[in-house]
């Protein structure tokens, strides 16, 4: 009898297992597909980088076309104005007429500025790892290489993203809030 159940039940959770994906993971596929065909996105973000000694606030607003994306300092006053532009072939520093070229992101690329971009990059390319529902938000980890992963917190249905928790080394090292989320289809 336990020769006949034992491969029963194997059977049947191969099966189960094998049901394909769930409404949240096929939400997912469709936003990343959607994200990756825009012909130009913006949104207003809070961010908040957790540095082994401190904290650092900005307001960041993020512009993205066919020529690439563009971070501007909304806040802190100081430095607002200043924007960072993320092309495939590098980043620069732009403050009224002075350019400074920072070079290309590394894998991680995790600063203020460049936090945008990646949580971007995590989004379009990232696989899903787990989801759960929370507060009647849909939230995902998501995982675009070894090095980080991506918690995003989306608006059930639209998958709209409101929030995002960028981790390194095992801790949470950029806080993302997300607002004024525009599309613009190609």
């Amino acid at each position: 009898m336990k020769r006949f159940i034992l491969p029963l039940l194997l059977a049947l959770s191969l099966l189960l297992t094998g049901c394909g994906k769930n409404k949240a993971e096929e939400d997912f596929a469709a936003f990343s597909e959607r994200l990756n065909h825009l012909e130009s996105l913006s949104f207003t973000a809070k961010v908040r980088a957790e540095y082994e000694n401190k904290t650092a606030r900005f307001t960041l607003s993020y512009q993205e076309d066919a020529d690439g994306g563009v971070v501007t300092v909304l806040a802190p006053e100081l430095i607002a104005g200043v924007s960072a532009h993320v092309r495939p072939d590098g980043t620069t520093l732009q403050y009224d007429t002075v350019v400074l070229d920072t070079g290309s992101l590394d894998s991680l690329g995790l600063s203020p500025l460049s936090s945008l971009p990646v949580l971007l990059h995590t989004m379009r390319m990232g696989h899903c790892d787990s989801h759960w529902e929370e507060d009647g938000k849909t939230v995902l980890q998501l995982i675009p290489d070894d090095d980080l992963k991506c918690t995003v917190w989306f608006e059930k249905g639209s998958m709209r993203p409101l929030r995002a928790e960028l981790i390194t080394d095992g801790r949470v090292t950029v806080v993302v809030e997300i607002s004024d989320w525009v599309e613009t289809k190609a």
